[in-house]
């Protein structure tokens, strides 16, 4: 009986340990439902990092440290960061040094974002648009984020529905005035060369999904799963 009970134990460390624990992060505006066709083998642990409140003037650095504490460090770890949750992901990276890390439709260093991004940040364009502009969307800002069938358009919607202007402001903030210039060892950098919001063309990235848009999380996640895959099988 005693070691039956050993066995049982032994059995569930060492399942824990084969585990392959991936952390995700979303993109702004959105939250793990952004994630939902990327679909994973059943050995694969899926932690969400849901949002947490920003502190009044809090930088992307700051946040990105106070996100990290959700992090269990015990255990050898993957990160997945989207967009906005990439930048995010890339500065955990370099205090936690998980076993890698994946950005999708993002960029490790602030030179990734168009000059006219920058620019805006020059300006504080962000804080002069009203809140509630943050929550209107159309059509044509449905395509520019890289939705292309309803369902798509759909989900889109509901996340911007769902989300809080307040926090997407902060964070529009954070990212104009983002200055990283390093990037993180063990990372791969996945951009779509459709994607309109931050163009291929700022980038060197990785892997390269051909006809990806912004939201290729969702319209190509298949392609893009199956490349997180690859390099994971690795270790």
């Amino acid at each position: 009986m005693k070691f039956s009970k050993i066995a049982r134990h032994l059995n569930a460390n060492l399942d824990e340990i084969m585990a392959k624990r991936i952390y995700l992060i979303s993109g702004l505006g959105a939250d793990r439902r952004a994630f939902k066709k990327l679909v994973f083998p059943a050995d694969f642990e899926l932690v969400y990092l849901n949002w947490i409140t920003p502190e009044l003037g809090e930088s992307l650095e700051a946040y990105a440290a106070r996100l990290a504490l959700k992090i269990d460090t015990s255990t050898p770890f993957f990160l997945i960061g989207l967009s906005f949750g990439g930048m995010l992901a890339t500065e955990i990276a370099k205090k936690l040094n998980p076993v890698h890390t994946f950005l999708i439709s993002s960029t490790p260093v602030f030179s990734g974002l168009p000059w006219y991004y920058k620019r805006a940040g020059n300006i504080r364009l962000q804080k002069m648009i009203p809140i509630a502009l943050f929550k209107r969307i159309n059509n044509i800002g449905l395509n520019f984020m890289g939705a292309k069938t309803q369902d798509e358009r759909e989900l889109l919607k509901q996340l911007i529905i769902d989300s809080d202007p307040s926090f997407i402001k902060w964070a529009l903030t954070c990212i104009l005035k983002w200055r990283n210039k390093e990037r993180p060892s063990n990372l791969t950098h996945i951009h779509g060369t459709a994607d309109i919001i931050l163009p291929i063309r700022y980038h060197k990235p990785d892997i390269t999904i051909k006809g990806g848009g912004h939201f290729m999380v969702y319209s190509n996640a298949k392609e893009v799963r199956d490349c997180i895959i690859r390099e994971i099988n690795k270790y």
